[in-house]
């Protein structure tokens, strides 16, 4: 293949992958705990990660032909990988509107931060809380405040009932309890 066709300087945009984006114009609405992981992994990567990798680089170019020197080339995509990462975290952190469920206190209605426990047509119950997209584990139950069952969900109130469009259906979802607590 021709050298003409090939990126040779690794440079690549500071966009998320797509699970991760932000609808157009809205807020990135995260809870205290998510922006600290944010802010630890931006920390680590900085103070930690960086540094002790700009002291490999530095060894391996001092040892001379850098066209195959592994610790030099791997440690300058490893360098660039990192600094994508956290200029990606800085700019999230910029636009980053910290809510706090606790703080909402007693309410029925879903809003960002509410612990949803709803009951399928099956009868089987699950339990969801809504939280920032940069936060979203749906294995631990946190589910990003933009996905399809998040937008469901928000507005309704204890006791209604939510028609989810799924790929195998409509299913109906009853609200059995709202809850508004520190997220762990």
């Amino acid at each position: 293949m021709s050298k003409a066709f090939i990126r040779n300087d690794d440079t690549e945009d500071d966009e998320p992958e797509p699970s991760a984006q932000l609808p157009a114009g809205v807020k990135n609405y995260i809870t205290p705990n998510g922006y600290r992981k944010l802010k630890e992994e931006l920390d680590h990567l900085w103070k930690v990660e960086r540094p002790a990798l700009v002291k490999t680089i530095t060894w391996a170019a001092s040892n001379g032909d850098r066209s195959e020197n592994g610790d030099y080339i791997y440690g300058k995509k490893r360098l660039r990988e990192i600094d994508r990462r956290v200029r990606f975290l800085r700019k999230r952190m910029e636009l980053a509107e910290v809510v706090d469920p606790a703080q909402r206190g007693e309410c029925e209605q879903v809003f960002f931060g509410a612990t949803v426990t709803v009951c399928d047509d099956n009868g089987c119950e699950s339990t969801y809380s809504i939280v920032g997209v940069d936060e979203a584990d749906v294995g631990s139950g946190l589910i990003s405040w933009v996905s399809p069952l998040a937008r469901t969900l928000l507005k309704l109130r204890e006791g209604e009932v939510a028609t989810l469009r799924t790929p195998i259906g409509i299913q109906e979802l009853e609200i059995l309890s709202v809850s508004y607590r520190e997220l762990p």
